[in-house]
């Protein structure tokens, strides 16, 4: 019994000296609740970003609430939500007719959605088919 009682006395110290460091760890709140959405949008005339410097550039914070310099924050982020944060997936307006005229607009984000750096260019022939694309997300 003795040396029962010992082995219990032993285990017991030791599961408190390893696991004692680990309890305040686990009790500790985290700084937030939500995985950080942080994007900074652009929009410049010319072919790629590489070349065209930024006409206009807003800030988009999704997360815990829309906030940022976008006019319409609410609407963005409820589209890229919508999407999954992939702005291939986006939503179109296909009722809107433009002209072919090649005046091509790049639109850039750069930022952190749900946690994940993200990074997207996209060229559009003109004004008018950005427009049609990601109806709130590009309308700044």
């Amino acid at each position: 019994m003795p040396n029962t009682a010992r082995w219990a006395a032993t285990l017991t110290l030791t599961a408190t000296a390893v696991c004692a460091p680990l309890a305040g760890a686990a009790v500790a709140a985290p700084s937030g609740l939500y995985a950080p959405s942080a994007l900074v949008l652009t929009i410049g005339h010319g072919d790629t970003a590489a070349t065209v410097t930024p006409e206009r550039a807003v800030t988009l914070t999704c997360a815990p609430t829309a906030s940022g310099t976008h006019p319409a924050a609410a609407d963005a982020c409820s589209e890229l939500r919508a999407a999954d944060g992939d702005f291939g997936l986006l939503p179109t307006k296909s009722d809107v007719k433009c002209t072919k005229q090649y005046e091509p607009v790049v639109v850039t984000v750069e930022g952190v959605w749900r946690g994940q750096r993200v990074s997207y260019e996209r060229t559009f022939a003109n004004e008018c088919v950005k427009s049609t694309y990601g109806t709130a997300l590009f309308a700044f």
